[in-house]
């Protein structure tokens, strides 16, 4: 596929191979903490860093994508975020501390916080619109592996040849897609026109950093910061904008990215919720819970390209439709039948709700990003990858509160009480998804 000088099935694949790495290592290395502690003579909350440190790099960096994007080219974005990247791989791979760690995992999160909106904004403007729910499905499909994988291939390498060797591994894969990208993505001339929106950037970066700590350590000051951040940051963009957020005023991009959301709620969710069932209530092992998830995140993943396919060859409707449909009964079933449910059927229903993953997920990704105009996707892009974080983590903080107070109350039973609790809220706001699904395709007909 090329259009002009531009290859795009290999951009997209140099740039998804960067995300990919980037969303990889994120799990991976939760399954190093107890040896790094040991190592680096450090606390709990101390080695929690080399995640947060990261997340919160990512979470900075993705809502100036819309500038870069607008300002420099594809290719210099692309190459510095690789070399970014690679750069803080080989700075961990070498740590001797534990700052020189976090300083790497930094680095990564700047690289993955411009390759994540970058690959879709490749798919956006330079797949034919033939296929571009296709395009978007594979560009669905590459990150969606990646959180599936990480744990178990974190795993392999720490026992196998230690954690650095996590690292060093990903070294021959970003040489590789900057080789790719070098070839792929032509060079473009694009000038700065715009000055860089500072007080924009720090009132947004304060907020959502303060935003993602006040999750994660259930900080209540940290929340009142967070929100007169991102107050004063809607009215400093108004003077210097660094995001367009008349966006929200679109109705179907709401709608659309509300389905979108509600799917990273329950991926992040439930990955959380039912290893920890499977372990303090079945009395599976850690090995067990950890494969439990990979079977139906790898249906999800592959049927993603798929689903796009049928979304450019049928339509909107029943690909998502059907994946909302399969979605809102596996997580009704779950709630339901837990209690009465071993682990072959809680598989067989975690593979149904991938099912529904793999059909609707990229999708709304496709729809809530073509709801707009051509000139407003990157800024679309910004607020939707932004979202997609804080959502991840909000859903990750609050069913581990929900499952942690039920277990304080009766450790054996409060898991199980905790885990239908939990499950439960997912599927109301996907029941909610559904219908308000519904009712837009009614209404677009209609008009």
């Amino acid at each position: 596929m090329r259009t002009n000088n531009w290859h795009v099935m290999p951009a997209v694949i140099a740039s998804g191979i960067l995300s990919f790495s980037g969303v990889l290592i994120e799990t991976a290395m939760n399954v190093t903490f107890p040896q790094l502690m040991t190592e680096f003579s450090v606390t709990t909350n101390a080695v929690q860093w080399i995640t947060t440190g990261y997340l919160l790099a990512i979470a900075v960096i993705i809502p100036i994508s819309a500038f870069l994007i607008r300002n420099f080219s594809i290719r210099t974005l692309f190459m510095t975020a690789n070399i970014l990247f690679l750069v803080g791989i080989i700075c961990d791979a070498f740590s001797p501390t534990l700052t020189w760690l976090l300083a790497g995992r930094v680095l990564q999160g700047i690289g993955t916080g411009i390759a994540l909106p970058l690959m879709f904004h490749i798919i956006l403007t330079h797949s034919p619109m033939r296929t571009r729910g296709m395009m978007m499905g594979i560009g669905s499909m590459i990150t969606s592996l990646a959180p599936a994988i990480g744990p178990t291939y974190g795993g392999i390498l720490l026992n196998s040849f230690g954690w650095r060797a996590i690292f060093w591994s990903l070294v021959i894969l970003l040489v590789i897609s900057l080789i790719i990208g070098m070839f792929s993505i032509p060079k473009e001339p694009v000038r700065l026109t715009e000055p860089f929106p500072f007080r924009s950037f720090v009132c947004l970066s304060i907020g959502l950093a303060t935003g993602l700590l006040a999750i994660e350590q259930k900080s209540l000051p940290l929340y009142f910061i967070g929100l007169l951040a991102l107050f004063m940051f809607y009215h400093v963009n108004k003077k210097q904008k660094m995001i367009n957020l008349t966006l929200f005023r679109n109705v179907y991009f709401d709608a659309y990215m509300y389905g979108m959301l509600v799917y990273q709620a329950i991926l992040l969710g439930l990955s959380f919720i039912l290893p920890n069932y499977l372990q303090l209530y079945q009395q599976h092992n850690a090995t067990v819970s950890g494969m439990f998830m990979f079977p139906g995140a790898l249906i999800g993943a592959l049927l993603a390209p798929i689903a796009g396919a049928l979304l450019d060859r049928i339509g909107r409707f029943w690909p998502v439709f059907v994946g909302l449909c399969f979605s809102t009964t596996a997580l009704i079933c779950f709630v339901l039948f837990l209690p009465l449910l071993n682990f072959w059927s809680l598989l067989s229903l975690h593979v149904l709700m991938m099912v529904g993953v793999g059909l609707a997920y990229a999708n709304f990704m496709t729809l809530t990003l073509g709801a707009l105009k051509n000139h407003e996707t990157a800024d679309g892009n910004a607020v939707l990858n932004t979202m997609q974080q804080l959502v991840g983590a909000a859903a990750t903080a609050i069913v581990a509160q929900i499952l942690g107070q039920a277990m304080r109350q009766q450790p054996r039973q409060g898991v199980l009480t905790g885990a239908q609790t939990g499950i439960g809220y997912l599927a109301i706001f996907i029941s909610c998804a559904l219908v308000l699904f519904v009712f837009l395709h009614v209404r677009q007909k209609k008009n």
